[in-house]
């Protein structure tokens, strides 16, 4: 343990030199936290990710490990950070720690490797717990739009051997605890507006290489509604009611398909919110995650 602490010290002072520069939310986050930017989990410069710990960080803690939106084509693992940095704190807060991974676009990728680098990072994670301090079997998830939709692509298959989305390099140990779904794009077939079923410049085109429309097998492949079975993780399950991105309808379709296999869920349509924002910071979303991450994250 005295190793470990040790070890932590040293990738403390390492990052506060570098952390003002690179990471553009750290300032929302309470005094005392530690912060390990931009560590490599591949060789891509977009494969790395964010270690967050609490002022009162212990060894073998749980871990949340937070994947940005951006329709697959856009952002990095600060995004969707600075709308929820009240929730972020009290993650920290309630004994977590936390880190946020950035992932290749789909205009930078063919799928499914954008979901292989995201597995690819719980791996990472996973295989490096005792070094960054936190419990290898209590990780859990937390996906925004697109990040939501490759956190329950990635929950959800993970009982139905789908090797193609582990990427060669690498293998997967891991086993998700728990899920925190906010307007993640589950079916992608009935997520296509009409005016986008042919649309070459959609993000689902840039997702899959073709529209839902032209390539339903490879769409339904890359549904998490395709995977939900019995054996499949908790899920917390958040859209905005006026979302014009995601559907509302969404959410409403996995929590049922959860439900209709025992799969313990919540869901919450946010009254009015659109597709992101500070509507999703709100002290009663921000309760109800903190009692089901306490719950089925520890």
């Amino acid at each position: 343990m005295k190793t470990l602490i040790l070890a932590l010290g040293l990738f403390w002072a390492v990052a506060a030199h570098a952390q003002d520069q690179s990471n553009r939310v750290f300032q929302n986050f309470a005094k005392g936290t530690k912060l390990l930017a931009n560590i490599k989990y591949g060789e891509h410069e977009k494969q790395k990710l964010d270690i967050y710990w609490p002022e009162n960080a212990r060894p073998d803690m749980p871990l949340l490990v937070w994947f940005h939106g951006g329709a697959w084509r856009m952002g990095d693992q600060c995004n969707d950070m600075s709308y929820m940095k009240n929730t972020l704190n009290e993650i920290l807060k309630n004994g977590f720690i936390l880190a946020s991974v950035d992932y290749r676009w789909s205009t930078q990728q063919v799928f499914p490797q954008i979901v292989q680098d995201c597995n690819m990072s719980l791996e990472f994670l996973y295989q490096n717990a005792e070094q960054f301090g936190f419990d290898k079997n209590r990780i859990s998830v937390i996906g925004f739009s697109a990040g939501g939709h490759l956190v329950n692509l990635m929950a959800l298959s993970a009982n139905n051997q789908k090797s193609e989305f582990i990427a060669p390099s690498s293998k997967k140990s891991f086993k998700i605890k728990c899920v925190l779904d906010f307007y993640g794009p589950v079916d992608l077939i009935s997520q296509t507006k009409p005016e986008e079923a042919f649309d070459h410049e959609s993000p689902i085109f840039d997702l899959l290489g073709a529209t839902a429309y032209e390539r339903p097998d490879l769409a339904r492949i890359a549904s998490p509604l395709t995977y939900v079975d019995e054996n499949d993780p908790p899920f917390f399950i958040v859209n905005g009611e006026k979302d014009e991105s995601v559907n509302f309808t969404q959410a409403h379709l996995l929590s049922s398909s959860l439900s209709l296999v025992g799969v313990p869920n919540t869901l919450t349509i946010v009254k009015d919110a659109p597709h992101y924002g500070e509507y999703f910071d709100a002290p009663e979303i921000r309760n109800k995650l903190i009692a089901f991450l306490n719950h089925y994250g520890k």
